[in-house]
């Protein structure tokens, strides 16, 4: 038997119950690895339930993947843009035909909602579409200058092999956002996925391979990052590497590469949504729930901190907490249910280290339990947490804890409430809720983050406008995403042409 991404049966424990080994792909081939180890993924939601088994990649097995895409640039750097951005418009098409099945495994893999899976595959797709446009329109520029007989301009041309490495919380739609722009400008690819989500990121390679990428374009490995890390991203012949992942893993990284190694890096958040004295009270709590717990608050983006003026604060917490006790906890193929499980078991254990951590430092309002008996057993549940009494300070207030839990610090003016903003290692997303054109302008205007929203959660971006961070949340090189996600990947040539 035989599937698109040469998915083999094998049998577990259970007599009878299936889970499937799937492969890494190096060099357009559906390959074991070298050690002929695996590793287990399971679901979130019920860990008794395995997702698939991954190739535990070793060294040998990296240095295939950069060998092969080392192999393919040329000729890939030579194909016509135009058949780049078909292959990318067939991989989106194949994403859409099959967003609702790989929307599901998404779910069983990560946790989130089945409908937040299918809406992550179909952004992949759009993100594909995106830059199969983009990708033809960008070019160089032609210079004046006084000597008749010379032309001067500048052509974009590719930078060589490059690295993807891509988190777990958004498995298809972050790597989407590097993948499509390194391909459409003429670069090849070794793309890792994290271990806790390997299977999402399979689905993207799968749908390249459906469209006709060639052989070598584009390589997958599954496995450890201290394994299979050092050799895709210290490498002589890695020209870049794009990553998102904690801050601690970016430095590691940023430390260890060769000069000529660009980097682009998505690193950590502790995001503030500001919230003045004439906001819609109501709409800032929405604001809150959204940005804070839509995604159980594994977003780099999510709601961390929420700073209220003095005035209404005691509206505004009162407010919240009725909304949060309201919250559905449930896991994410099942309809209706507001958070779903922590993807790990390691992040579980993270998070109710800082619930602790919490209790000790400030005042809990709600939550912050460990989900208990039918149907939570078998997961990674915790109740969404509201911590008040909370000072700039704290460590809840300070390090980014990447799960379902909000710190609420009192401000009795708009200029201490920007300083706490600030007051922060990391810059990568904030809000404001306020009617104000005063406070919007001045919050725009000064606010430490790469990411501004007003009236807005602080999480979400589009397909088109560029994204990334200030201070620790970003290496404050390229950004990712829209048109400006190309220039990453491409490096300027200066042409002097005279007759």
């Amino acid at each position: 038997m035989s599937t698109t991404a040469e998915a083999f049966l094998t049998e577990i424990s259970a007599p009878g119950r299936p889970v499937e080994e799937f492969l890494n792909y190096i060099d357009g081939q559906w390959v074991k690895c070298r050690s002929a180890r695996t590793f287990d993924n399971s679901n979130p939601a019920h860990t008794d339930e395995l997702i698939g088994r991954f190739q535990a990649s070793t060294a040998l097995d990296a240095e295939d993947a950069v060998n092969a895409a080392t192999a393919a640039f040329e000729d890939w750097r030579k194909t016509a843009p135009s058949q780049r951005a078909k292959i990318l418009n067939k991989a989106a098409d194949y994403l859409e035909a099959n967003a609702q099945r790989f929307g599901e495994e998404l779910s069983r893999e990560e946790g989130k909602s089945v409908a937040l899976g299918k809406d992550e595959f179909l952004r992949a797709a759009q993100t594909f579409r995106f830059y199969a446009i983009e990708g033809q329109t960008f070019g160089g520029e032609t210079y004046p200058q006084d000597d008749a007989n010379m032309m001067v301009y500048s052509q974009r041309e590719p930078l060589g092999v490059v690295s993807v490495i891509s988190p777990w919380n958004f498995p298809a739609s972050i790597p989407a956002r590097k993948i499509a722009p390194a391909l459409i400008t003429g670069n090849t690819i070794v793309f890792k996925p994290s271990s806790d989500a390997p299977l999402s990121g399979l689905r993207l390679v799968e749908a390249l391979v459906e469209a006709g990428i060639p052989k070598g374009v584009i390589n997958y490995i599954t496995g450890r990052a201290g394994d299979v890390g050092p050799i895709i991203t210290t490498s002589k012949s890695i020209r870049a590497i794009s990553f998102t992942g904690s801050t601690q893993a970016g430095m590691h990284i940023h430390r260890t590469v060769h000069l000529t190694t660009r980097l682009q890096m998505e690193l950590g958040g502790k995001n503030p949504l500001i919230v003045m004295e004439d906001a819609d009270l109501d709409q800032a709590v929405e604001l809150a729930i959204k940005g804070g717990f839509s995604l159980t608050g594994q977003a780099c983006t999510g709601t961390s901190r929420v700073i209220v003026m003095k005035a209404v604060k005691e509206a505004f917490t009162k407010k919240l907490v009725e909304r949060v006790k309201t919250l559905k906890i449930g896991p994410g193929h099942q309809p209706g249910m507001d958070l779903g499980p922590l993807a790990t078991a390691k992040q579980l254990e993270t998070v109710l280290h800082y619930l602790d951590i919490g209790r000790q430092e400030a005042r809990l309002l709600c939550g912050g339990e460990r989900l208990t008996g039918a149907p939570y057993d078998k997961g990674y549940y915790v109740t969404p947490a509201v911590f008040d009494k909370v000072t700039q300070s704290m460590r809840i207030a300070r390090e980014e804890i990447f799960g379902p839990v909000i710190a609420v610090l009192e401000a009795d003016s708009f200029a201490s409430a920007m300083a706490m903003a600030n007051d922060s290692e990391y810059g990568l997303s904030a809000a404001i809720a306020t009617r104000n054109p005063r406070y919007m302008h001045d919050f725009a205007n000064n606010i430490q983050s790469g990411t501004v929203k007003i009236n807005r959660t602080t999480t979400g971006n589009l397909v088109n406008a560029p994204f990334g961070g200030m201070k620790n949340s970003s290496t404050s090189t390229f950004r990712e995403s829209g048109r400006v996600g190309l220039e990453f990947f491409t490096q300027t040539k200066v042409v002097y042409r005279g007759l």
